[in-house]
């Protein structure tokens, strides 16, 4: 969309990791061009990816398997779908479930019948069952009942579903769990490094949840055809990219920021080098301005559309819809923009806007300007192994003058208030997924996670200071091995500005919700809408194309209301 040629640095200094890894501003992360979704639809838009229906063999009950293939220019992969007929008393987004009205795996090329008839086997199971290294994830759904049922009956009887009502919801099934990476007995995800377009973090999950959309909408239309017969009808094409794919998450996807320290940081440093590079544009094309005030429009009628029944949520969402009107108020002054506009706007919200409107415009910012940022989409994966050797040679004095630097914050906690030290982490014994306890009325606290970071830094660095400056970080170890991985961790953030979170992760005030959107955005989730500070409800792919689509057309605009959704058609407040 932009004619500014691509960049590959910027004058202009990235915003500070004190600024930007603050759990608050965090929690008020959007989806972006570089959001993981939307990275992967580009590349397979671009690389004229191809998709077929091999199989679908389920009864007019809604039960039986069905295939969908992804064939790209070196391999193929397919999503093997089983379809349930669930009881609704058996139906729960909550990880203890052992039910779903349907069950998935994404497998390594085109499973032969053997293949299908083991993993009908298995799939249905989920953790009970057991997947081989030819599978490369594991995940369930469930329906969202009243608007499936609506559905349903709404194109049996040869109607189309209104708009509103998809709208009010925004998808027909949610994923509870996409598990990956040799979970379960899955492949492992060093097994698929070496494949160029998987370097990137989570296609594959983002692979398999596009392909579980498709599979929604066709199961839901061949239900309405069991029921109606020769009266139904399919989903109208400019319907149909009003459905996305719901997902329910909570507490076991939190921790994986904390344990990929430096994957966060490259997800971070890839933002801000994208926000630092249009800050750095003087003069501004008049087609990208249009561009942005299109977009900003978008995101007006998105935040309509938006709703929550959590009071955090809400609080954020009068601010963004607020802030949005003071944006497209003050952005609506210019017929044209200014030299350097984009930095003086972005100044401009710092002292005008809440959290949520200024994490929005530095995503409408992006959109844009594709050709100057789309590259640092590849900058995003890591190589962790690489930081994981600790530098033996780094004497106490440098390691301290490190930690006083990058955990400058983590020197304002007060280290022996109870309410600093009130919550702890731990994995659960019977879904083996993390979970969070109160220190003080809670037992367990013996199988505690070691994620107070920002105190334990503090401690140790108390406890360095009393070792001569000169001394080898080796000699410390060698007493101390259980400061091991607080050296580590410290030695890798003195590389990684963004890699740790500047909040204290066992305070009584800690949201996990906030580490879970900023997560969530990246992978270019909207409709965030928690259910307590534990857990949320998200909305993955509304707008997309269809599969069947993508080769013929894209516009990477689909994660933005204008796409599907005509304002004047809202009814909503």
């Amino acid at each position: 969309m932009s004619s500014i040629s691509t960049a590959t640095s910027s004058s202009m200094t990235l915003r500070p990791p004190a600024t930007v890894m603050q759990l608050e501003r965090m929690g008020c992360a959007h989806q972006s061009r570089l959001s993981f979704m939307r990275v992967l639809l580009r590349r397979m838009q671009q690389e004229q990816w191809r998709f077929e229906r091999p199989v679908w063999d389920i009864d007019a009950n809604g039960i039986g398997r069905a295939v969908f293939t992804a064939i790209g220019p070196d391999r193929s992969y397919s999503l093997v779908a089983f379809a349930h007929d669930l009881p609704d008393h058996m139906r729960s987004d909550r990880v203890i479930a052992t039910a779903w009205d349907a069950t998935f795996t994404l497998f390594d090329g085109i499973p032969s019948e053997a293949d299908l008839d083991r993993l009908q086997n298995n799939v249905p199971k989920q953790e009970a069952g057991r997947i081989s290294d030819s599978e490369l994830s594991l995940s369930r759904a469930n329906r969202s009942v009243r608007l499936w049922n609506y559905v349903v009956d709404k194109l049996a009887a040869g109607q189309q579903p209104e708009p509103e009502w998809i709208d009010s919801v925004g998808y027909l099934m949610r994923t509870t769990a996409v598990y990956g990476s040799g979970k379960f007995g899955a492949a492992d995800r060093a097994k698929i490094l070496d494949r160029n377009w998987m370097a990137g973090p989570f296609r594959l999950e983002m692979l398999a949840v596009f392909l579980i959309r498709e599979f929604t909408l066709q199961l839901v239309e061949h239900m309405a055809k069991a029921k109606g017969g020769d009266n139904a009808v399919a989903i109208d094409p400019t319907l149909r990219r009003r459905f996305g794919v719901g997902n329910s998450t909570g507490l076991g996807m939190a921790p994986f920021l904390i344990n990929h320290p430096m994957l966060l940081n490259h997800w971070i440093t890839a933002r801000e080098t994208a926000l630092a590079r249009i800050r750095d544009i003087h003069h501004i094309d008049a087609k990208d301005f249009a561009a942005f005030k299109q977009f900003l429009a978008a995101s007006v009628v998105n935040a309509k559309l938006w709703h929550s029944e959590h009071a955090v949520q809400q609080k954020k969402l009068a601010s963004l819809r607020q802030d949005l009107q003071l944006l497209s108020d003050y952005v609506g002054q210019f017929d044209t923009a200014p030299e350097s506009f984009w930095d003086q706007l972005y100044q401009w919200s710092e002292q005008s806007l809440s959290l949520e409107g200024q994490e929005q415009l530095v995503s409408l910012m992006m959109e844009p300007y594709g050709a100057l940022i789309d590259d640092l989409a590849d900058t995003m994966a890591a190589d962790e192994q690489s930081a994981f050797a600790i530098n033996g040679s780094m004497t106490v004095e440098e390691l301290l003058t490190s930690i006083d630097q990058q955990y400058a914050w983590a020197f304002e906690l007060n280290n022996q208030a109870p309410k600093e030290r009130s919550k702890f982490w731990y994995i659960s014994q019977e879904k083996l997924e993390p979970r969070l306890g109160n220190r003080f009325e809670e037992p367990g606290e013996e199988y505690e996670l070691p994620f107070g970071f920002g105190l334990d830094m503090v401690a140790m660095a108390d406890a360095l200071r009393q070792w001569p400056a000169d001394t080898k970080l080796a000699e410390v170890l060698l007493k101390h091995p259980e400061y091991r991985h607080l050296v580590r961790r410290a030695q890798l953030v003195d590389n990684h500005p963004y890699a740790e979170i500047h909040d204290n992760l066992l305070a009584d005030h800690m949201l996990p919700i906030d580490i879970l959107r900023c997560k969530l955005a990246f992978f270019g989730a909207t409709r965030f809408d928690p259910r307590s500070d534990r857990w949320v409800r998200i909305c993955m792919y509304q707008g997309a194309p269809s599969p069947f689509q993508l080769a013929e057309s894209y516009d990477d605009a689909w994660s933005y209301p204008m796409t599907h959704v005509k304002p004047e058609t809202l009814h909503v407040v």
